[in-house]
């Protein structure tokens, strides 16, 4: 026996068993009950969301006579009489369908208003069907004109088109107009899970959600990607295999993106654009499943509980949702769709896809400060070089608790900056810095008198420029005097197991390397750890119960977490960090005490280490 595919053995054959388009149906099926009968129907939408298939049930209703043979116009179609069945099996004479994407020239067309002058040979009414009328040529369409307004009573017609907006008008005017919308995922999901119930196929829900997600509003399309993945899958549907078929990105991908974008952290996100070119992910299809991620969470941001519970990756935005600004949310979120069309104009496509991401570091409030302090660092450093006197740079502790009010966007930038940060543990050399209320303002060294001139009056020299940086709440580094070593020791290797044994991902695995272990209450039951976090987007109730639910099965006995706000002075993400500077320091003093390099500098005047250019091996 011959095989059907889905899409063509689940079509529907009446209106009951469509899908999606309701308000379609109940115009139909409202006009066939009081016989309020059109010319011509023009159905719109766009492709594999039923346009053909309502122009088939609507020819059924028509013609249909019934199980006795005794019926007349109806809503609804037996199924089992002559003009049902033939329908169905695309052989009845009396309805035409004519694809104008091949047929579109004015011969196809005269040829069609021939046969519309005779009468139906077995049916009620002869049906015309033009399927993607809007490819039909000008003289085509003013060739149909005339019949298609004052068509004979036993004449029908129905047109369909992917794109209404290039039909002639005076076409428009003459049809009643249907448009068919595209279907929610969550329609085509449960449809899918009819299906395949039917077909007695297993599946996992997760893998319908991928293909009703996939199938963009198109049943047929749903249904087709369902057939293959059942080739591909070997007769099951599961996650991993409907992702690999589909190619299609793993949400943790994109809630690292995130998480990385949230806290600045540029390394971070090359790093994940890194993997997804080592795993083979496309980065479109990066772009694509980001676009959803912020979405949702926009929509949770906006309106709390709002997102379809049923969907599996709502979890998922709702923990993500409180990483950014609602503000910033969008932001990312145009960025991402403007950088889908992007990457087509670019030879490689991961490399877009930095530039998309690192753009959003670049506009956001936090980046912007980074901008406006490198700015002032540079043009600091460059002054001496211009001035006959070098100016004093100091960035005093007195200067900056008497500083003006901070400034809105750095008020913004109350988490980590790195540039920030940095200025202010580099400290030189004191200058007794003026109050706050008489600053004067920085003046720019004068340009050096050309030779002509050299005998000229010396130029005043400038008064020492004083660089004022404000900073709120920075973070300190690893105090080895301050900290406990038992609880800093105990956490830090419990956060490492977990994270190597894949325990915790994600921003689970983010609080646990950004906490501190500040104590244990031993006689709680179950036991009491109390943390000590910094950011309060990690300080999320969800978070801290998949890290205690982890931090359970790892140790073998309950465990509670208490999330405190506070900068610790212990944490696992501070000891890499002390770790990563110990090691970096080691390959600077190795490389600038090398006997080969002090040899080239002193060969080469000149030359010099570029700074930053020394990483560690």
């Amino acid at each position: 026996m011959a095989y059907f595919v889905l899409a063509r053995k689940y079509r529907p054959r009446n209106f009951a068993q469509m899908v999606g388009q309701e308000h379609v149906v109940q115009a139909l099926s409202n006009a066939l009950q009081q016989q309020r009968l059109h010319h011509a129907y023009l159905f719109t939408g766009t492709r594999g969301i039923g346009k053909t298939t309502v122009s088939r049930i609507l020819a059924k209703s028509l013609n249909c006579t019934g199980p006795d043979g005794m019926g007349g116009i109806t809503a609804e179609p037996c199924g089992v009489c002559q003009a049902c069945t033939e329908i169905d099996a695309d052989r009845f004479i009396d309805y035409i369908e004519l694809d104008a994407a091949s047929n579109r020239g004015i011969d196809e067309v005269r040829d069609m208003i021939e046969r519309a002058a005779y009468k139906p040979g077995v049916g009620r009414f002869k049906v015309f069907m033009i399927d993607e009328a809007h490819q039909l040529t000008k003289e085509a369409f003013n060739a149909l004109l005339k019949t298609l307004e004052e068509p004979p009573d036993y004449l029908k017609f129905v047109l369909a088109t992917t794109d209404p907006d290039k039909m002639l008008p005076t076409v428009l005017s003459r049809c009643l107009q249907f448009n068919l919308r595209p279907m929610a995922p969550a329609t085509v999901r449960d449809h899918l899970k009819q299906v395949l119930t039917a077909e007695d196929v297993p599946f996992d829900e997760p893998a319908l959600a991928l293909l009703a997600r996939a199938a963009r509003g198109s049943m047929r399309d749903g249904l087709s990607l369902t057939d293959q993945a059942i080739a591909y899958g070997g007769g099951a549907l599961s996650q991993d295999v409907v992702r690999q078929m589909l190619g299609s990105v793993d949400r943790g991908h994109t809630l690292a993106l995130v998480q990385a974008l949230a806290q600045q952290d540029g390394a971070a996100v090359l790093a994940v654009v890194d993997g997804l070119r080592g795993l083979g992910l496309s980065a479109a299809a990066t772009l694509d499943e980001l676009s959803l991620l912020l979405q949702q969470m926009a929509v949770e941001q906006v309106v709390p509980g709002a997102l379809d519970t049923d969907d599996l990756d709502t979890a998922d935005a709702r923990t993500a949702a409180p990483l950014l600004a609602a503000d910033e949310t969008q932001l990312l979120y145009s960025m991402a769709l403007q950088g889908r069309e992007e990457l087509n104009l670019v030879s490689d496509e991961y490399a877009g896809l930095a530039m998309v991401l690192l753009r959003f570091l670049a506009f956001s409030p936090q980046g912007q400060l980074r901008g406006a302090a490198a700015s002032a660092v540079r043009e600091t450093r460059a002054a001496p070089l211009r001035a006959p006197s070098p100016p004093a740079l100091s960035v005093a502790p007195a200067a900056r608790r008497a500083a003006a009010p901070m400034p809105a966007a750095l008020s913004q930038a109350h988490e980590t900056d790195a540039a920030v940060e940095r200025l202010m543990a580099a400290e030189p050399p004191a200058v007794q810095a003026p109050s706050a209320a008489h600053q004067p303002a920085p003046q720019r060294a004068p340009v050096p008198a050309p030779r002509s001139a050299t005998r000229s009056a010396p130029t005043p020299e400038p008064a020492p420029t004083t660089l004022v940086i404000a900073a709120t709440s920075p973070p300190p580094p690893l105090d080895t005097a301050a900290i406990d070593p038992v609880l800093g020791d105990r956490w830090n290797t419990l956060v490492k197991q977990l994270s190597e044994q894949g325990s915790v991902t994600a921003l689970v695995r983010e609080l646990a390397h950004q906490a501190g272990l500040q104590s244990v209450d031993d006689l709680a039951s179950p036991q009491r750890w109390m943390l000590l976090v910094a950011r309060e987007p990690l300080r999320n109730p969800l978070l801290a119960d998949k890290l205690a639910a982890a931090l359970t099965t790892q140790l073998g006995f309950a465990v509670t977490l208490d999330l405190q706000a506070g900068w610790p002075q212990d944490s696992p993400s501070l000891r890499d960090a002390a770790e990563r500077q110990r090691r970096q320091t080691a390959a600077e003093d190795c490389i600038e005490h090398d006997p080969v390099v002090l040899e080239l500098l002193q060969q080469f005047k000149g030359s010099r280490i570029v700074p930053g250019s020394i990483k560690p091996v």
